[in-house]
């Protein structure tokens, strides 16, 4: 695998949030914690949620690194988000549907 592959490969890989919330963690791992916690949510919610885990943080840090992640992966395609009424509510969930369809290849 070339360099570019790799690098690719590292941008573009799947995103899990962590088991636990680390305070010397990443703010990707943070903010990733903190909306599974939440389970959906705008850039506010999980702000608010990362009060609970980073008390002496600014609510206006807290905010910004929120939107900066949640945004940037929503762009990258790594998250699911749905607008509404000019906000975006992030989840980690890709798919939020059960398949309706079939594998008879007759009905193809």
């Amino acid at each position: 695998m070339n360099k570019a592959d790799q690098s690719f490969n590292e941008e573009f890989k799947p995103v899990a949030p962590p088991e636990s919330y680390n305070a010397s963690a990443e703010w990707q791992e943070k903010v990733l914690y903190a909306l599974a916690q939440h389970g959906q949510g705008t850039a506010p919610d999980v702000a608010a949620k990362l009060t609970e885990y980073e008390p002496t943080e600014a609510p206006q840090t807290l905010h910004r690194q929120a939107e900066q992640v949640l945004n940037g992966l929503f762009d990258k395609g790594l998250i699911k988000g749905i607008e509404q009424d000019g906000e975006v509510t992030f989840s980690l969930s890709k798919i939020t549907s059960p398949n309706t369809g079939g594998t008879d290849p007759d009905l193809l």
